[in-house]
């Protein structure tokens, strides 16, 4: 059964083709407005991490999940992994990688005070969006006459994901007391905040193929994809050379 097909009838008008594209593409302008703000834990979350002293192992985990689940670059590198998978058992496989290498940076960046500069991690994680999106679009292929490997290329990115999460962890003071523990919350929570927006995702991509026009209009929304990893490179690297 489609998705379409399981929708009140009022609702079957909204997800037409062209509606379902247009609300993915401005699900990418809306992540894209995040690179006018600071990308990063503040306000009230960066007063808190200052200011503990001891386990807040709730408050790690709600944080840790905020930040994955709004963390533009984060999300728009998750679309790309998961744009041409169908099958549950791929979607978990390559999401898993992810996790598992995103987790092993962010717990040994902090924990083991492995230090990388922010702005050229991020600059990376960028540039992972935009070869996800060449890769949906068989560029390696057309232009270079090769194929990567997808799965060990998810993990190579999960890392520098999670050493971008380290980073922002990595601004503050955090107490040695309840440390490890703390860390460890704030990648549960990660991963929670992963799969928040993995459901929101898989909704809207798949509401999109029973819309009927996925495949016609693919390749305008990776290179779309494409197009915001590169915006959110050289925003990175323009802050890596011109910051004070």
């Amino acid at each position: 059964m489609k998705i379409i097909d399981i929708l009140p009838n009022d609702n079957r008008t909204f997800l037409t083709p062209a509606r379902v594209f247009q609300l993915l593409a401005f699900v990418v302008l809306l992540l894209l407005s995040g690179v006018l703000l600071a990308h990063g834990v503040a306000g009230e979350d960066a007063e808190f991490l200052e200011r503990n002293t001891g386990r807040a192992l709730s408050v790690f985990t709600y944080l840790g999940a905020k930040h994955m689940f709004t963390g533009y670059d984060h999300i728009l590198y998750l679309v790309g992994v998961i744009f041409f998978l169908y099958r549950p058992k791929d979607i978990a496989v390559y999401v898993t990688l992810f996790a598992l290498g995103h987790s092993i940076t962010l717990l040994g960046g902090v924990l083991g005070g492995v230090h990388v500069n922010v702005y050229l991690i991020d600059a990376l994680i960028g540039l992972s969006v935009v070869y996800k999106a060449f890769e949906n679009l068989d560029g390696f292929k057309s232009v270079f006459g090769i194929r990567p490997n997808a799965k060990i290329a998810v993990f190579a990115f999960g890392l520098a994901h999670g050493f971008g999460l380290a980073t922002k962890l990595q601004e503050f003071s955090l107490a040695e007391d309840g440390l490890v523990a703390n860390i460890i919350s704030f990648n549960v929570g990660v991963e929670i905040g992963q799969l928040m927006a993995l459901a929101v995702l898989l909704f809207l991509i798949n509401a999109w193929r029973a819309a009927g026009t996925f495949d016609r209009h693919a390749y305008a929304f990776n290179v779309l994809l494409m197009f915001a990893g590169f915006l959110l490179a050289s925003q990175q690297m323009a802050g890596y050379f011109f910051a004070a």
